[in-house]
């Protein structure tokens, strides 16, 4: 019977089975399961949310497929404001540093704005001294929805905005939400709801 979870994933912890240097994802699982299981996808070291984690190494390779454009939906605080013409620009696709061929259509929306003080409990220790020292900086909170799972690709997608990410949390996959009574570093097992939003 193969098992499927639904993790919490706190900041400061990566994305593997066993790292040398940091605490991992699956440190955070009993040790009589956890050499059986594996997340589906990654999240980067800084970034927050839901991580699928499985034994079911079919169920990896068809979410994970490129063709497959399964949804992913983050909640985020950035630098910048978003305006119009920067939503159509993410809608349609953005050309990344280093890429030759635009991100296919994403949707991003603005949920609120204010200044980088707002913000403080959620901005990257080591740089928040430097960033607070312009306490008049625009930012804004916004939800946004990509099908591919390109290397950081939420952060240069804003970048290419001219916006900067300063906190990612990852809140949905697929018709999978990230349960809001699930504590960080947490994990439950998926519903039987959940299960038939990923084909299971």
């Amino acid at each position: 019977m193969s098992m499927y979870f639904m993790f919490n994933k706190p900041r400061g912890c990566v994305t593997a089975k066993k790292d040398s240097l940091h605490k991992t994802v699956m440190d955070h699982f009993p040790e009589d399961i956890r050499d059986r299981l594996h997340p589906v996808g990654r999240l980067d070291k800084d970034t927050e949310g839901l991580l699928l984690v499985t034994d079911d190494g079919m169920l990896t390779h068809r979410l994970m497929q490129p063709k497959s454009h399964v949804s992913k939906t983050y909640f985020f605080y950035a630098i910048g404001t978003l305006t119009d013409e920067k939503i159509k620009a993410i809608n349609e696709g953005v050309m990344l540093t280093g890429r030759s061929v635009p991100t296919l259509p994403a949707s991003i929306e603005c949920i609120s704005t204010g200044k980088i003080t707002e913000i403080e409990e959620y901005l990257p220790e080591k740089k928040k001294d430097s960033l607070l020292k312009n306490p008049s900086q625009d930012i804004f909170s916004g939800r946004i929805t990509i099908t591919e799972g390109k290397n950081h690709q939420v952060k240069r997608m804003l970048r290419a905005i001219n916006c900067c990410i300063m906190y990612l949390e990852r809140v949905a996959v697929g018709g999978v939400v990230l349960d809001p009574t699930l504590p960080r570093g947490s994990f439950r097992p998926l519903t039987k709801e959940e299960m038939q939003d990923l084909g299971l």
